[in-house]
């Protein structure tokens, strides 16, 4: 997938000045840089190149700007692997697998936990959740040991099983639309050599050792699919390879007791996973944990010179600390605006674009992992998402909207689709309803006479008739955000265009 250089993009491609990328999966062709090196830098080796910037020390004096603007580039770089770091560091503290507070799923390392039932609308872990399905999460350390992965029997019920390396890449095609078998899978990292036990149905390589899985199985919003669904989830598990006897595990996952969560009711949006003022203590680690992908040596050259040169100098560290403590009131903030993640759709409407195969779009990477944080691949899932009407206006729950979808024209999926409505730090917006998306989920939508369907947003009921097509809103400011879940073409390939959202 092409796509136009955005400022961020080249920010972290000036740096990059020394570097001519191969193509190669996952990569953005405009960032495919071509350098003509003169005489002397051909006779140069390549490694020697980068060599020398890593091999920067105090005695180089570098431009207070260029050091704070290189601390810039690697907070932008850097922020999804902090994320992911400090995301493993918390929830592997679980003494077994449960749910923390009874709303999230957690798990000690090398395991997971799963939901028996919609992820409850006070979780505070990740922005946009969903609740179309149920979820699952696990962490790893996979140069400790492997994990197997259980696949129950699901039947004709949607189901992916999304796996993320450290750079928030998805590894590994686990799930319905890849024709996924029941059974066992391996998880293994970059640097494991062992043998593949007998019995296991396919073996998927994590690039970084830090892994985690979320698995997604899709429920109707009834009874009797909540009682139906119980005998999948239990059999859904993670296990060190050590564990494996070649026969399915069954976990309780209603049964499981709680765990408490001390931080329970602190947070009014997301947790902030990562602390500017702490994140050069922890960006070597990125830099040892997170291989470089080609193209990236003497971007890795910058950053490792950048950081001994803090190291040697507090004023330094100081100077680089402050300088990411003011980007993240600004650009960090400003990423829960849906203008600035992905591309246009249509009708005020921005859509998803690299999701989960980032390669070396940054800044939509970023954008994610600021705004809504482990979205699965393209083929996967389709987002789209809006702040505004039709008109431009800014979606206020003071107001009524209504949301129509012409006849034939419902997000046309293999899986599901829903509408979710999210507060404005993108999270559930608690309610007497308790109903937070509608979509293929519901069995009481009630379309207009013409086959068109109208959903309606709002603080207000749109009447007794309508009730049941209604997304309570809060009194600010919010936003709308379908997903399609294992698109047809037409969704990949962008001939649809969401519907039209304006006043009621």
């Amino acid at each position: 997938m092409e796509t136009k250089p955005t400022y961020g993009m080249l920010l972290i491609a000036a740096i990059l000045f020394s570097c001519n990328p191969p193509q190669k999966e996952n990569t953005i062709s405009t960032m495919q840089m071509q350098q003509q090196p003169d005489s002397a830098a051909k006779q140069m080796p390549r490694k020697a190149a980068v060599t020398q910037l890593a091999e920067a020390s105090s005695d180089v004096i570098m431009h207070p700007e260029y050091i704070k603007n290189l601390a810039r580039q690697a907070y932008m770089w850097g922020y999804p692997m902090v994320n992911m770091i400090n995301r493993r560091n918390t929830i592997t503290q679980a003494p077994h697998p449960g749910l923390l507070g009874g709303v999230l799923p957690v798990a000690p390392m090398g395991r997971l936990a799963m939901l028996h039932d919609y992820i409850d609308p006070a979780e505070t872990f990740v922005t946009c959740p969903n609740q179309d399905v149920v979820y699952g999460l696990g962490f790893f350390t996979l140069d400790k040991q492997p994990v197997v992965i259980q696949v129950p029997d699901v039947g004709d019920r949607f189901w992916v099983y999304a796996i993320y390396d450290a750079r928030t890449d998805q590894v590994g095609k686990l799930g319905k639309p890849y024709g996924s078998k029941p059974g066992f899978y391996l998880l293994h990292g970059p640097n494991w050599k062992g043998k593949v036990p007998d019995g296991i149905q396919g073996v998927i390589r994590s690039s970084t050792e830090l892994a985690n899985i979320i698995p997604r199985l899709f429920m109707d919003d009834t009874d009797e699919d909540r009682v139906a669904i119980q005998k999948q989830l239990n059999q859904v598990t993670a296990y060190p390879l050590s564990e494996y006897t070649g026969k399915m595990q069954t976990v309780d996952w209603k049964a499981i007791p709680p765990i408490a969560n001390p931080a329970a009711g602190k947070n009014k949006g997301e947790t902030k996973w990562v602390i500017p003022e702490k994140f050069f203590d922890q960006f070597n680690e990125v830099l040892e944990i997170v291989p470089s992908m080609p193209g990236e040596e003497a971007l890795y050259g910058q950053f490792r010179a950048m950081m001994k040169i803090a190291a040697e100098k507090p004023e330094v560290k100081k100077m680089i600390t402050d300088a990411v403590v003011e980007l993240d009131k600004s650009l960090m903030k400003d990423f829960l605006q849906w203008k600035y993640n992905g591309k246009p759709a249509g009708n005020g409407w921005n859509r998803s674009q690299n999701n989960a195969q980032w390669g070396l779009d940054y800044y939509n990477r970023l954008g994610t992992s600021r705004s809504n944080m482990f979205d699965n691949r393209p083929n996967e899932t389709q987002y789209f998402y809006t702040d505004y009407t039709i008109a431009g206006e800014k979606l206020k729950g003071v107001h009524n909207y209504k949301v129509t979808f012409p006849a034939g024209q419902l997000p046309p999926v293999q899986g599901f689709w829903s509408l979710t409505l999210y507060n404005d730090v993108h999270l559930f917006h608690p309610n007497n309803l308790k109903r937070y998306s509608l979509g293929t989920k519901n069995k009481t939508l009630v379309t207009n006479p013409d086959g068109s369907l109208t959903l309606y947003a709002g603080t207000k009921s749109p009447g007794k008739d309508k009730e049941a097509n209604w997304l309570p809103a809060p009194t600010g400011d919010f936003s709308l955000y379908i997903r399609a879940y294992w698109g047809k073409e037409d969704i990949l390939n962008g001939m649809w265009v969401p519907p039209v959202v304006e006043k009621y």
